[in-house]
């Protein structure tokens, strides 16, 4: 009894302790110049994206609709962790208070497992698309697509209740340092005063088995769309390759990345940090790169408004 007494008084850590990218003054003031540059163009090209599909009507498709959505959940997901480490980059002590780090987990998660829901979302619309194209419009309405929206959202949004739940029930009471610039479920656990097995084990079974069935399914949509994709005429073969190929560039960054944190036990490892960056910082830029690109139709909607632009201030 008076351990458990001794332990609920022991168990609030006020702040956590980020240890960041480098503790070298150079290389942190050229880790927020690149970031702060990488965070400008995140938010311009998804934006821009976003903008220009509610802008021209053509773009007013399944497909387009669920581009809007990647480029919104990106913008929110490079917004979580990129200006608290910009900021922490000018401060020696690079403190988050626990109700600000169980936040910041929650957000996360919530983006990035809304973003694996998403991209398999994408991957079943490409693959009726091309393999299904008579029924598309009947199979992908606008009710369906609406409702696939709100599940993946509603999908993410339990996922991160149930992780940072755990989370927050274990107690912390002495460690406070956490070895990265944000809070992540796999190195808060560690700091706890408990033995977090059993925690560990439900991380895995549960990011790491949607990460790598997520994975799987979309990897073997991508088949049978490649597959599919023989049978069809030169020209509409070459605009579907495209697609498949921006849509597997970004299955690949951000599900890499999820597959390498989560199907482990959390034990720290040297390439953590790389990794995390690009989760957090590059694949959130590389997207509207890789979709305006590699689309021919967002090019020619980006290119349609530029014009009106450019004519407007002539006049």
């Amino acid at each position: 009894m008076e351990k458990a007494v001794l332990l609920n008084q022991t168990s609030l850590v006020m702040y956590f302790r980020l240890r960041g990218l480098s503790v070298n003054q150079k290389v942190q003031m050229a880790v927020f110049s690149i970031f702060l540059v990488f965070y400008v163009l995140t938010l311009i090209g998804n934006i821009l994206i976003v903008i220009t599909i509610m802008y021209d009507r053509r773009l007013h498709t399944p497909m387009y609709f669920f581009l809007s959505n990647l480029s919104f959940i990106d913008i929110c997901h490079s917004t979580v962790t990129v200006p608290k480490m910009l900021k922490d980059t000018w401060s020696e002590e690079k403190l988050i208070s626990f109700d600000a780090c169980v936040t910041q987990m929650f957000f996360l998660h919530l983006f990035a497992c809304t973003e694996i829901f998403l991209l398999t979302v994408m991957a079943y619309d490409r693959y009726v698309a091309i393999c299904k194209p008579l029924q598309y419009m009947t199979v992908m309405n606008w009710k369906v697509c609406v409702l696939l929206a709100v599940a993946l959202w509603a999908g993410g949004t339990i996922h991160s209740i149930s992780l940072t739940s755990l989370t927050i029930k274990l107690p912390y009471c002495g460690p406070d340092e956490i070895d990265n610039f944000f809070c992540d479920v796999p190195q808060v656990i560690k700091l706890a005063c408990t033995d977090t097995h059993i925690i560990e084990i439900l991380i895995v079974s549960n990011s790491g088995l949607i990460s790598v069935v997520c994975f799987v399914v979309l990897v073997v949509s991508y088949a049978v769309i490649l597959v599919s994709l023989r049978q069809q005429i030169s020209e509409g073969r070459r605009k579907a390759l495209s697609t498949c190929a921006a849509h597997l560039t970004v299955v690949t960054l951000f599900l890499g990345h999820c597959i390498f944190i989560y199907s482990r036990p959390s034990t720290s490892l040297p390439e953590d940090k790389v990794v995390s960056v690009f989760f957090t910082a590059v694949t959130p830029l590389l997207n509207p790169i890789i979709y305006t690109l590699r689309n021919e139709d967002m090019k020619n909607a980006l290119n349609k408004i530029m014009g009106r632009k450019e004519r407007k201030e002539k006049k």
